[in-house]
């Protein structure tokens, strides 16, 4: 699991670090919280799985057998629920075997497709109504610092966590090609970003006639500058907040960053190869002052609610005593 980041302070050239106090709500119902152990309030007579996570992107559950009578006709599956689907509820539904030691056991395998999103696990026993599980323990250790192999599958990338109210859940990403941002350099004109591309035949080709695209979200506007191949998949880039504060004339405004690659591949500019579920209120970067045209300003990288890397502007605070 993966511990927590100590915070220090910003300065030129930083690393995200951790935030010092807890993550505010997200406009998700159950958003993750980093936790090492299950909490103890929330569902607890409910029954709880322990995660093991493969390099390739499957799962294995284990849990506790429940309990039945001995001549019963008896059946058990996991089932995955993706949130927000109420009118058009979609499922995966894993049937549970003994796993030999006094246990069952379910296996959701890498190549069984699960869309993008965040998936609630239930228990599904016979005829009776499914129950959410708890978060038991988690092994993630092959994700961090995951690369994976050649090829132009879709990359699956599924990690459990415990959600706020200490149910278990997954976000699944599902994509190819796929961009992979790594180490992200906060300097006082912009950032610069190394990342690594995965999920193409041939990377080098494709990051050789590749750019980079900062697109305003709030209105169609989009903001480009070269990309630097080095060497194999690896690539990096400078985006200088200049040209994106230029346009902007007051207010919170977000620029999504992508990779546009031959014949126009969009590919979208994200962190999902290790075991953090949500990056948004874990890695925090330091935000610089820009003297834009309209009024003073601050820019800076975050991750979004999905994992997304992207840049937030908004006015500079107002210095102190003033």
């Amino acid at each position: 699991m993966t511990p927590n980041r100590p915070t220090v302070p910003g300065r030129e050239g930083d690393r995200p670090s951790a935030a010092a106090a807890p993550p505010p709500p997200t406009t998700t119902s159950e958003e993750c919280v980093n936790v090492s152990a299950p909490p103890l309030a929330a569902g607890a007579g409910n029954p709880s799985a322990d995660c093991i996570a493969d390099s390739a992107g499957g799962l294995t559950f284990d849990l506790d057998a429940p309990g039945r009578a001995a001549d019963a006709h008896w059946s058990a599956a996991l089932v995955l629920r993706l949130r927000g689907r109420e009118e058009d509820e979609e499922e995966v539904r894993l049937p549970l075997t003994p796993n030999g030691d006094g246990r069952l056991r379910a296996v959701l395998p890498s190549t069984v497709a699960l869309p993008e999103g965040r998936w609630d696990v239930h228990l599904a026993c016979g005829e009776g109504t499914p129950r959410r599980l708890l978060p038991g323990l988690a092994d993630l250790r092959s994700l961090v610092d995951r690369r994976p192999g050649p090829s132009t599958s879709p990359l699956a990338v599924r990690i459990p966590y415990a959600t706020k109210h200490g149910n278990l859940s997954l976000r699944s990403w599902q994509r190819a090609p796929h961009a992979e941002a790594g180490d992200v350099l906060v300097e006082p004109g912009g950032i610069t970003v190394r990342g690594t591309l995965y999920r193409v035949e041939d990377p080098g080709a494709w990051l050789a006639d590749a750019v980079v695209e900062a697109r305003r979200r709030r209105a169609e506007l989009t903001v480009t500058v070269p990309l630097t191949a080095a060497g194999g998949q690896d690539f990096t880039f400078t985006l200088p907040f200049a040209g994106l504060c230029a346009p902007w004339r007051g207010g919170p405004e977000v620029w999504d960053l992508w990779l546009r690659g031959p014949e126009g591949t969009p590919v979208r500019l994200a962190r999902i190869l290790d075991d953090v579920a949500d990056k948004k209120h874990v890695f925090v970067y330091p935000a610089r002052d820009v003297a834009a045209p309209y009024a003073p300003a601050q820019a800076g990288p975050y991750y979004t609610v999905d994992n997304d890397l992207s840049v937030r502007i908004g006015e500079r605070p107002a210095a102190a005593g003033r």
